[in-house]
């Protein structure tokens, strides 16, 4: 795919099999998603039948999916970064076996919260930690490339300075399995202007300075209902909350943007197809 475009979808639903996903994509105009492989909001998941598989494949095939249209989410569950031993193998388990559903799935990244400190050790310590995790994971894998998405820096949550996330991409020992997801929402309640073009481009020009557009492996697009350097992670719909339509035109007409999933997770799954023409109108 050589022509540069913008790919807009949403988080949807892989309820009754992930194959319903590209569907649920396909349905609401998107030509970008995101998925949970498995629950969530458990740590075991049933082995993916392979009839699952080939349907998600071809679903993905006859919608025009590719796989880089498309950026899973893994649990919620996940702690990277734990300072316990045994809670930390327990996550790096769940870790690896996600990156090796999407693999199965014919998926090329993965996108993961990088973890939480948990008052348990210093900041430092823990983006060791994180690292170190990271590393074995993909030595354990192949090809799917894990994806940092920064966090609004709520509780413990490391990742909301991009010289943190910088940090442990430095540590990372494969330089091309490590990729970078940015949330407007999260960005914003971590402090980082974005209500004018030119709060974007300061806060762009940061991120490529400290991190570099070449990790930006996808985006999500969510107004925030928090104010701003709040570090509370809740996401509003685009044009509600403290964001203004600024950050959206911005990213819409920067081609540094394109080619890679922009994924709506706003509430009201309803206004998604709304959402997704407004963001459709900005790109002109």
């Amino acid at each position: 795919m050589s022509h540069k475009q913008a790919f807009i979808g949403a988080h949807v639903s892989a309820a009754g099999g992930v194959a319903n996903a590209p569907i649920r994509a396909a349905e609401i105009g998107a030509d970008a998603f995101a998925l949970f492989t498995k629950n969530q909001r458990q740590w075991h998941a049933k082995k993916l039948p392979t009839e699952e598989i080939r349907a998600f494949k071809q679903n993905c095939a006859q919608h025009h999916f590719s796989a880089q249209q498309i950026l899973p989410h893994d649990s919620y569950l996940i702690n990277l970064g734990h300072a316990d031993p045994e809670a930390r193998e327990k996550s790096l388990k769940a870790f690896i076996d996600e990156l090796q559903r999407c693999h199965l799935l014919g998926l090329d990244r993965l996108n993961f919260h990088p973890g939480s400190h948990l008052n348990k050790q210093s900041e430092e310590a823990c983006i060791d930690v994180i690292a170190h995790s990271i590393n074995l994971a993909l030595k354990r894998t192949e090809t799917v490339i894990a994806v940092i998405e920064n966090t609004a820096g709520q509780g413990t949550n490391l990742g909301y300075r991009f010289e943190q996330i910088a940090d442990i991409i430095d540590r990372v020992e494969d330089k091309t399995r490590i990729g970078v997801c940015i949330d407007t929402c999260h960005t914003f309640a971590a402090g980082y202007p974005l209500n004018s073009p030119e709060e974007c481009e300061q806060t762009f020009a940061e991120f490529d300075r400290l991190i570099g557009f070449s990790f930006l492996k996808g985006m999500h697009l969510n107004g925030s209902k928090k104010g701003f350097g709040s570090r509370v992670d809740r996401h509003a719909p685009l044009r509600t909350g403290e964001l203004k339509p600024a950050v959206f035109e911005y990213i819409m007409q920067d081609k540094r943007f394109y080619n890679i999933p922009l994924i709506l997770e706003t509430p009201e799954p309803d206004n998604w197809p709304d959402e997704i023409n407004y963001l459709r109108k900005l790109a002109g």
